[in-house]
């Protein structure tokens, strides 16, 4: 079990500490909810350095990134990040992933902590493009500061004006007395804020100095439960759950970064499938009486025929009720549809509804 820079801090403020993608994460502190609503209504931290961070240079490290990304990493210009995901020769999804461009022919891309290896060796396997690789997932810790009340906690902290970096964009410049930090904006919250990247060995001089700047907007460490409600809420996908090796990005509701203007790895098998139809798809459900979906729940129609599976599921911390996601048949996608999900011996009732399920 690896531990992040900051996993003894962790410990020593009495997290829980679980397992998690080979890392000895904090799952919780207060309490799932307590956290959840810190993040909605202020602000929150979250260690998330068991994150990926590759770094790829050279003239052809563009092409490289096309070639494996289903997204159109050409319209990235220095400062901006992209959303993307890397399909495999099978009509799944290796891993999804943020592109970072820091320079001309420079770039940084954000993978997850479970996929680190698997990645490594599917984009090298790729490169015969003779593009400089360096995987300094090992090197780098990553905090998230999220919330309403992220930009104004934090602002004293830099020379930059936080407030000025959009969403996808980053900035790389000084924070908490510490040079070179790359400071983007591409929470996985829904309540915007900003990650801060930084070197292993200055970690804890960034954690301090943090929650001390945010003492007076009630600052609180957040564990990897409250991630996943706060994610949940928003619709977005999880890897592991929502998308996988055996789910197309077309069926995972991922179209919009799935661009045909290119030819990347499988683009031919996926534009066939494109005009064809999908034949599932990945919704997102409310439940209309009382119960939890969870993930591998089975979903079935109302003469209880399977007609799919839950991928995320939770008691939705700011709505108080049962919300999912789950891929069911073509027919019973639509807004608004009734599907039923089996809890044990009971089929409770749910609602096909829009994204996201939390509205702010």
């Amino acid at each position: 079990m690896k531990n992040t820079a900051l996993s003894h801090v962790h410990e020593a403020l009495g997290a829980k500490m679980v397992p998690f993608a080979g890392y000895n994460m904090p799952v919780q502190y207060e309490g799932v909810t307590i956290e959840h609503e810190t993040v909605r209504k202020g602000v929150g931290v979250f260690d998330v350095s068991h994150m990926g961070e590759f770094f790829l240079k050279g003239e052809n490290a563009l092409a490289l990134i096309q070639k494996v990304s289903s997204n159109d990493a050409s319209k990235l210009t220095p400062g901006k990040a992209q959303y993307s995901c890397m399909p495999n020769n099978d009509g799944g999804i290796v891993d999804d992933l943020i592109i970072y461009m820091i320079a001309e022919n420079e770039y940084m891309l954000v993978v997850n902590a479970s996929n680190i290896e698997k990645d490594w060796n599917w984009i090298s396997q790729h490169n015969d493009l003779n593009v400089e690789m360096e995987n300094r997932s090992e090197e780098w810790s990553l905090l998230a500061i999220q919330g309403p009340k992220a930009a104004e906690a934090m602002q004293s902290l830099t020379s930059v004006d936080l407030s000025n970096i959009k969403f996808y964009t980053f900035e790389i410049t000084d924070f908490a007395g510490i040079p070179n930090v790359v400071v983007s904006a591409t929470g996985y919250t829904g309540s915007g804020g900003f990650e801060v990247y930084v070197k292993n060995e200055d970690v804890e001089q960034l954690w301090n100095k943090v929650f001390e700047a945010g003492k007076d907007w009630g600052i609180k460490p957040i564990g990897l439960a409250a991630r996943d409600t706060l994610r949940l809420e928003m619709g977005y996908c999880l890897y592991g759950n929502d998308i996988d090796d055996t789910t197309s990005p077309l069926e995972a509701g991922l179209g919009w970064i799935t661009k045909f203007t290119k030819d990347f790895v499988n683009s031919e098998a996926l534009k066939a499938q494109k005009e064809a139809g999908v034949t599932r798809k990945l919704v997102a459900f409310e439940l209309t009486e009382r119960g939890v979906p969870r993930h591998d729940y089975e979903i079935v129609d109302a003469d209880g025929n399977n007609i799919g599976r839950v991928t995320s599921g939770t008691m939705s911390p700011s709505l108080g009720k049962g919300i999912g996601l789950g891929y069911v048949t073509i027919e019973n996608s639509k807004i608004d549809s009734d599907i039923f999900i089996q809890v044990r011996k009971k089929q409770l009732a749910a609602k096909v509804v829009k994204l996201p399920f939390y509205k702010g």
